[in-house]
């Protein structure tokens, strides 16, 4: 949405060149989409700001998304990123959805043109280009995950797409994990899906274990599961990036699994949605190299 496009009277984008951008979520203060955002797109040229909405920091709920949208629209951002716990919340106040948001049920990518706001979701593919990189060669005949949420529902969509043959998933709220289910089964029929059941039995015949919840986020730390349940015959592949090194991996890694930290997802995640906010795609190993050394650094490495 340039300055001279109706819906944008304040004008934010000064040229075709300069672009708003922002993040909806809770406790992302430690967020480094931001800086992932704004450093290529000074690689690139562009003069991109890229601002955290926090409801932690404005002590708001999800509740207040129809008031920051309006907000976000009014002021001439050309687009938002959506996590946790909005990415569902979000869809009906969306003029429209892609494809994969309209399938997944859940949007972490909005943008507003024309006057419209328009819903992507972009974890699932950025799920999928992370894990081709990192565990190119594992098996995925039969594959755990722990969460049923929006990125659940991208993560386990990316999952059978990539030819997991049975998957089981596992959720706090166990209406979600079946009803997610049901929606994959459909989407997928060639694969075995189901909800719930034993979960140390299911991960003793697992070949891989996915982690899709905040649990082991810095501000949610500890285990999603307890340790004694795995074993190194699976591969685990988590989607929590802030640590690095989640206790779960750390578990894992202790027994021999070969991991797969959530870094990869967030750096190709950020990858598609800064090319559909900029409409230039951008270099996603310069993008991956950026996020290891604020890792890093973070880290105090």
């Amino acid at each position: 949405m340039s300055a001279n496009q109706p819906g944008n009277p304040l004008g934010a984008r000064a040229t075709a060149h300069s672009f708003l951008c922002g993040l909806i979520g809770t406790g992302i203060g430690g967020s480094l989409t931001p800086a992932m955002h704004e450093k290529e797109g000074r690689e690139l040229g562009f003069n991109l700001v890229y601002r955290r909405i926090d409801l932690d920091a404005l002590k708001l709920t999800p509740a207040a998304l129809p008031d920051l949208l309006d907000g976000a629209q009014r002021m001439g951002f050309d687009g938002l990123n959506i996590t946790y716990p909005c990415k569902q919340a979000i869809i009906p106040l969306l003029d429209e959805l892609s494809d994969d948001a309209r399938a997944l049920g859940a949007v972490n990518t909005v943008l507003f043109r024309d006057g419209q706001r328009i819903g992507h979701n972009t974890d699932w593919s950025g799920f999928s280009r992370a894990f081709q990189r990192g565990l190119p060669d594992v098996s995925l005949e039969a594959v755990v995950q722990l969460g049923a949420g929006g990125a659940g529902a991208a993560v386990a969509h990316a999952a059978l797409a990539m030819g997991a043959q049975a998957l089981t998933l596992f959720d706090v709220d166990a209406n979600r994990a079946q009803a997610l289910a049901d929606e994959l089964q459909a989407r997928f029929p060639a694969a075995r899906v189901r909800a719930g059941g034993d979960l140390r039995a299911t991960l003793e015949t697992a070949t891989g274990l996915i982690h899709a919840t905040p649990t082991g986020m810095a501000k949610l730390p500890g285990l999603p599961l307890p340790a004694e349940y795995l074993h190194a015959r699976l591969w685990v592949a988590d989607i929590v990036y802030f640590p690095i090194r989640t206790a779960l991996l750390e578990a894992a890694e202790a027994l021999g699994c070969r991991t797969l930290s959530g870094g990869g997802m967030a750096v190709y995640q950020a990858v598609d949605a800064f090319q559909l906010f900029t409409g230039v795609e951008p270099d996603a190993e310069r993008v991956y190299a950026h996020l290891q050394s604020m890792l890093a650094a973070n880290a105090g490495e």
